[in-house]
């Protein structure tokens, strides 16, 4: 039999994005799309940021794992075209839970995922797998770190950041003095630091099928379902029994898997403090819906503000993020709030601190609070929504 995958040199290295993730703590956001399907910013998709770094560092054989919910993520992922992905042999490579074989299964947590591409991975003849997901908000050119990755002869490699946020959320890392991973914490209770995982990491995909084939052995468990979260299993004992080294992410990194990180991270891009969206040479690219120009009547008051294109503002906007096909009428109020798109806010609507979701129905009166505490954002979604509502975009 022909080798499916012929050897070439540009395979030596994939990127795989963790995509199937519930997103339980994004509720209500993700109970009728897939977290990366998230829209953000406006007009963009989570995803968005994972894949615009992937193809401005230039890698071109991009993997996307899935399984909940995934029409919507699908329909914006387009074959991958939007990034220059759609190609014959290098690209954007959709990998669904599928029945027939065990390991192509539903997975049972990032790490039982990993497991799962191995096979496939080495078939292919990748010496190096960028693992990721689709949770935060950052800019990285990957190429220094893959660099550094094989200059140190590495079996992993974490890119790290410092979090100005409760380390306890995050896998907490500590390094010595030549950036080797010496100790690796996954959400303690106690943090010895504020140096985190971004969520990025780089593996040797040799040493990656050592270590979880030698984890699965002593579970007895080929399906490889004990791997549970890569972060309680295979990371441990990768900074154990392995090469691990440290790339530094300096600059803008924020996690947006909570309601409360979402909107505060919106917040920080209309204080030009967050992700940057018009970066020279780094922008961030979308699969952008054909909608006619944004419209600001004479009588409408909009201030710094992001205004997507496919809306009408008659009403007042105030430091607030407004995605496509949102109309605020005339005397409706929206202040520091996160409208996602295809909503109407009518006359009456007062909303402060409010994220409203795709096609939310909006009240008359005041919605949300000025100073909402932790865990308390107002968040507006369709009326019909329930736990077992439809993907937004299927209508069925």
């Amino acid at each position: 039999m022909a080798d499916p995958f012929p050897d070439d040199p540009a395979r030596r290295t994939v990127a795989l994005v963790l995509a199937g993730g519930r997103g339980s703590r994004l509720s209500p956001l993700t109970d009728a799309r897939s977290k990366p399907a998230v829209p953000v910013a406006g007009q963009y998709r989570l995803i968005d940021v994972a894949l615009s770094n992937l193809t401005h560092s230039g890698l071109r054989d991009v993997w996307v794992a899935e399984q909940y919910r995934p029409f919507t993520l699908n329909q914006h992922l387009a074959g991958g075209r939007p990034w220059d992905l759609d190609g014959t042999r290098h690209g954007l490579r959709i990998l669904p839970p599928a029945e027939g074989r065990t390991e192509e299964g539903f997975s049972a947590g990032n790490g039982h995922a990993l497991f799962q591409q191995l096979p496939l991975l080495e078939a292919f003849g990748a010496q190096t797998v960028v693992v990721l997901s689709a949770d935060q908000l950052y800019q990285l050119d990957l190429g220094p770190a893959l660099d550094q990755h094989r200059e140190r002869g590495s079996d992993l490699t974490v890119v790290t950041t410092e979090t100005d946020e409760d380390p306890s959320r995050f896998g907490v890392v500590r390094v010595d003095d030549d950036g080797s991973v010496t100790e690796y914490e996954y959400k303690p209770e106690q943090p010895a630091g504020s140096l985190v995982a971004a969520e990025i990491f780089l593996f040797d995909v040799p040493a990656l099928a050592r270590v979880t084939r030698h984890l699965t052995e002593q579970q007895d468990d080929p399906e490889g379902t004990s791997l549970g979260d890569y972060g309680e299993t295979i990371l441990p004992h990768f900074v154990k029994e392995c090469r691990v080294h440290e790339y530094r992410l300096e600059g803008y990194w924020r996690d947006i898997g909570t309601v409360d990180a979402f909107y505060r991270a919106h917040m920080e891009l209309l204080d030009q403090r967050g992700l940057q969206l018009d970066r020279p040479g780094w922008p961030l690219i979308t699969n952008a819906e054909s909608t006619p120009p944004a419209w600001i009547d004479t009588q409408a008051t909009v201030t710094d503000s992001l205004i997507s294109s496919g809306t009408r503002i008659l009403g007042e906007v105030e430091h607030s993020v407004i995605g496509p096909g949102v109309v605020v009428e005339a005397g409706a109020t929206v202040s520091r709030s996160v409208l996602l798109g295809q909503a109407t806010v009518p006359a009456g609507a007062v909303l402060e601190t409010v994220i409203a979701d795709v096609g939310a129905e909006i009240p008359a009166g005041r919605s949300g609070r000025a100073n909402p505490g932790p865990g308390d954002i107002t968040v507006l979604v369709p009326a019909d929504r329930g736990p077992d509502s439809p993907d937004e975009t299927t209508g069925d």
